[in-house]
């Protein structure tokens, strides 16, 4: 079992783009590309951490 399979999965709350305006979906598409960006980082650590984990046993 990879340990990535134990991590818990986030559910995103619904949202109902028919009552937002213009301006609040913009503003809603940002927040998303920060999260992606997080997303991102934590990936590339994660990524990191293993690879170092793996030359630790391997010596």
């Amino acid at each position: 079992m990879d340990i990535d399979e134990l991590e818990p999965v986030i559910k995103t709350k619904d949202v109902d783009f028919d009552t937002l305006s213009i301006e609040e979906l913009n503003e809603y598409i940002l927040e998303l590309e920060k999260e992606i960006e997080k997303a991102k980082q934590y990936i590339s650590s994660k990524g990191k951490d293993r690879l170092n984990a793996e030359e630790l046993f391997k010596k």
